[in-house]
């Protein structure tokens, strides 16, 4: 069964794709304060081309639907969409070995190895960004120390690897009860696939939360995700194309 929000950030995109098209004379003149712990970048040569694209980021619990609506290559437009954990490095290799239960780590080793994944596509990144690609990613650091702390592990030892790394501009949290996770087809195939644990990792989702988060309710009839979903993306692209500065995670 096709999940009901597969799609709706693919058509909230092409949606505010159309209206970036309009006149460059319309303007929301929106705001979005950033209240987490960030800073900027200064960005070389300011001026009116800091025009950049927006770093859009889906978290939420397992089989939310993610995946299914990070596929946006076939918009006609500069969007990509990327997934973490990227398995294709050698980092990479290592744990989607662990996350197939096909080999064992230290919980903290493999924290380090979820963020070292990031880091190695930290310059791209920002290359990508500035150069007015949009990027929409299927899981970022909030799920790496949502992870780890669920497990246990100190929250702010797990925030630390990732200081530095690009704060997402918008953040959509694909929100479901892991009761109705476990329902979906495939459920318990990965390590962290259990009912139990998915419930810790909600409670650590939500002990993350920031202004640049938006709740999504996922269990709605992919219309309703749509309606949530449009205005919030059409308006962090809008900010990100009048040059809002990047900023990075979690420093003071």
């Amino acid at each position: 069964m096709t999940h009901a929000c597969c799609f709706s950030v693919c058509k909230a995109l092409k949606f505010a794709t159309a209206a970036g098209r309009l006149s460059t004379s319309f303007r929301y003149g929106l705001k979005f304060p950033l209240k987490c712990s960030s800073r900027q970048i200064h960005m070389e040569h300011k001026r009116s081309s800091d025009s950049r694209g927006a770093l859009i980021v889906l978290e939420g619990l397992d089989r939310c639907g993610k995946t299914s609506q990070s596929y946006l290559e076939e918009l006609g437009h500069a969007v990509e969409s990327w997934r973490f954990p990227d398995r294709t490095t050698n980092v990479g290799q290592m744990i989607s070995s662990y996350l197939g239960n096909k080999s064992h780590l230290d919980d903290h080793t493999i924290h380090l190895l979820f963020s070292a994944n990031r880091w190695e596509k930290r310059s791209l990144m920002e290359s990508k960004l500035k150069s007015g690609t949009t990027l929409i990613i299927d899981r970022y650091s909030y799920s790496g120390v949502a992870f780890s702390s669920a497990k246990g592990l100190d929250m702010e030892w797990c925030k630390a690897p990732e200081i530095g790394l690009l704060a997402p501009d918008l953040v959509l949290y694909l929100d479901i009860s892991p009761e109705k996770a476990a329902e979906r087809g495939g459920y318990g195939e990965e390590r962290y696939e259990q009912l139990e644990f998915q419930k810790k990792l909600a409670r650590s989702f939500k002990a993350l939360r920031d202004a640049s988060w938006k709740n999504i309710n996922a269990s709605l009839p992919i219309e309703d995700v749509e309606k949530q979903l449009r205005e919030t993306v059409l308006n962090c692209l809008e900010t990100c194309g009048q040059g809002k500065p990047l900023l990075e995670l979690w420093l003071s």
